[in-house]
């Protein structure tokens, strides 16, 4: 990637450009935020190789888009609801300023990220949907522990759960949390076809677990679809 530098009078703007997979107009399929119109900005690349990642598309196929151009195809949907996704968004160098440059536009921005690298890169303006790995994604040694200090009220965090295994990892996790975040944006979400989500809803009954419940709307919907969606 190479950065485009124009010249605004007395100021230089560095703009960065990224590597897009897909941007696409949909229903939010998952956080606070599920049920709502969202655009969607999914970047190339992704660090981690999670077993059940399901954007496995995403990893190195993409096209080469400067801000501004990505800024015009997302203001064409006349959405307000913003998501940069990935793979993983804060791989690339430009990901910080799209996501300042959509709050300046007036957008609501969520940055969804896989919890193994600096939220803080990004403005704590935008709502960091963060991942907490559980051991069943083979990941779980990729978790940056110091993104539990940066999380703000405005964030969320997403437990991703296989197994029972899993779900005692995210109760421990959960205990030696600062208390920051509200208890609807603590999530947790069961793997499709591994875990049944009956299931999960009895652990977290049965664990009186400050936490939200949520599985992937879009799936529902577009059960068929991987793309686009």
């Amino acid at each position: 990637m190479t950065n485009l530098v124009l010249f605004t009078g007395s100021s230089i703007l560095i703009t960065m450009n990224l590597t897009v997979n897909e941007i696409f107009y949909s229903i939010q399929g998952e956080s606070v935020h599920a049920g709502l119109p969202c655009v969607f900005v999914r970047l190339t690349g992704c660090n981690l190789r999670c077993r059940y990642c399901d954007t496995r598309y995403a990893f190195n196929e993409g096209s080469t888009m400067a801000v501004g151009q990505i800024l015009d195809r997302v203001a064409s949907f006349g959405c307000s609801l913003v998501e940069i996704t990935g793979g993983e968004p804060l791989l690339q160098k430009g990901t910080p300023e799209l996501a300042t440059a959509l709050l300046a536009q007036g957008h609501e921005v969520l940055v969804e990220t896989n919890g193994s690298l600096n939220i803080d890169r990004v403005d704590r303006r935008c709502s960091r949907i963060m991942d907490i790995k559980c051991p069943s994604s083979g990941e779980a040694s990729k978790n940056d522990a110091d993104n539990l200090a940066r999380l703000t009220a405005n964030d969320q965090i997403k437990f991703v759960i296989g197994d029972e295994d899993d779900f005692r990892f995210a109760l421990q996790t959960l205990d030696r949390m600062p208390d920051v975040l509200p208890r609807d944006r603590i999530l947790f979400s069961n793997v499709a076809e591994q875990l049944p989500p009956d299931l999960l809803a009895r652990w977290m009954l049965d664990a009186h677990i400050r936490a939200r419940m949520q599985i992937q709307l879009h799936t529902v919907i577009w059960p068929n679809r991987d793309c686009g969606v």
